[in-house]
Parts: C-alpha cells; structure tokens; sequence
C-alpha cells in the first residue's frame, strides 16, 4: 500500500505543513505544524493517523507556531535540529520582527543532528541536515519499495527558486552546498515538497533552478 501523505498551508505565511503515515499502522510523522492546529488535528482525524513525531524542517515561527497545541493533543515527539534551538526558543522575538505574536511552545524532545533514521510504523524518514537558511535547516527523505522518493524540504530549495539567507544565522555559501551535496545527490525522480509554494523535482530543480 501507498504512504498516506496529504500536504496544505497554514498559518500566516502559508507554510506547507505535511502529514505522511504508515499505511500498514496509520502511525505517522506532521512535518512543519506551522499554525492552525485545529486544522492539523483535524486532517489526523480524517485520515485515521496517529502523530508519533512532530518533524521540524527549522525554527522559523511560520514552521512551529502549531506545535505546542498539536504535541500537546496528540502526545507526540518533538524534533528539531540541535543547531536552530536558539531559533526556536526565541520564537517570540522572531515573530515580533514582522508584526506578528506567538506564544512559547514546547521544548523540542527529540534533538536531531543529522543521519537519523525516524521511524513511523514500518515506514522511516532519513534526517539530512542542510544548513544555509538556518543553521539547523534540515530535510526528510522518505523512500520506500517502488513508490517515488519524496522529499521534505523546508525553505532550502524551493521550485524555482532557493531559500532566503538574510535571515539570523543564513549563509548563502553553506545552502549552496547543502543543496549540491545533500539534494541534487538523490534521483531526479524524487518529489520535492518545498515549505511554501508548488512542489517540484530533484531532476526538474537540477535542469532549471537559476540558482544551480
């Protein structure tokens, strides 16, 4: 049976928050809970999973501002890279700087640093630390049997158009590299499920990403 996945927007920036499963055993991971909560509760509800793991790409707000109200509603883990802690414990701060409010969320329990294997039921998602937008940026791969590799990618590569470095902690350098030595690495095949906007491909972003 096909992964369960079903990604939609939320919160203020419209970030793509993502939930996959196990088929087998409905567990499942929810990639970027970024807001709205309510709705993410919901689409659990809806497709009969069970959150074992609260996966952040970064610390950005607009990618854990439903964090703390879904772990707190489901019991599930929390994880986050080691690197973008600081982030993510000053989420209040960030926020602030675009106008916007947010409360503390939770400490993160489950602290990443790269070449983890996540485990959802039968199914895994490999941890692949790509930093550049964030010093912790860090994507999900998940690949399984016959079925087309999917990637969680945050705000590193976007269709088209790559993630900003402006930001605290940002290198332009270093997510160049990351994108080369970690992305373009996978097969062309692979769907790329970005933080905001259209998904693409490993193989679409190789041929035509100005940026590489």
């Amino acid at each position: 049976m096909p992964l369960v996945r079903k990604s939609f927007p939320v919160g203020p920036l419209s970030c793509n928050c993502s939930i996959i499963a196990c088929p087998e055993t409905k567990e499942g991971l929810v990639v970027d809970p970024g807001g709205d909560a309510p709705k993410i509760l919901a689409e659990l509800a809806r497709l009969g999973v069970t959150a074992v793991t609260l996966v952040h790409t970064h610390a950005h707000f607009d990618h854990v501002l439903g964090t703390k109200e879904v772990a707190q509603q489901t019991g599930a883990e929390t994880a986050l890279h080691k690197d973008d802690r600081w982030l993510y414990d000053n989420v209040q701060m960030q926020a602030g700087m675009f106008g916007m409010t947010a409360e503390p969320t939770v400490p993160p329990t489950i602290e990443l640093v790269g070449g983890e294997r996540l485990s959802f039921g039968r199914r895994e998602a490999n941890v692949l630390h790509t930093p550049g937008h964030t010093p912790g940026s860090s994507c999900f791969y998940v690949q399984h049997a016959d079925e087309a590799p999917i990637l969680f990618a945050g705000d590193t590569l976007f269709a088209g158009s790559i993630g900003r470095t402006d930001l605290w902690g940002g290198s332009f350098d270093q997510l160049i590299q990351s994108i080369r030595g970690e992305i373009l690495s996978l097969p062309d095949n692979t769907l790329v499920i970005p933080g905001h906007g259209p998904n693409t491909s490993v193989g679409a972003e190789r041929a035509d990403n100005p940026y590489l």
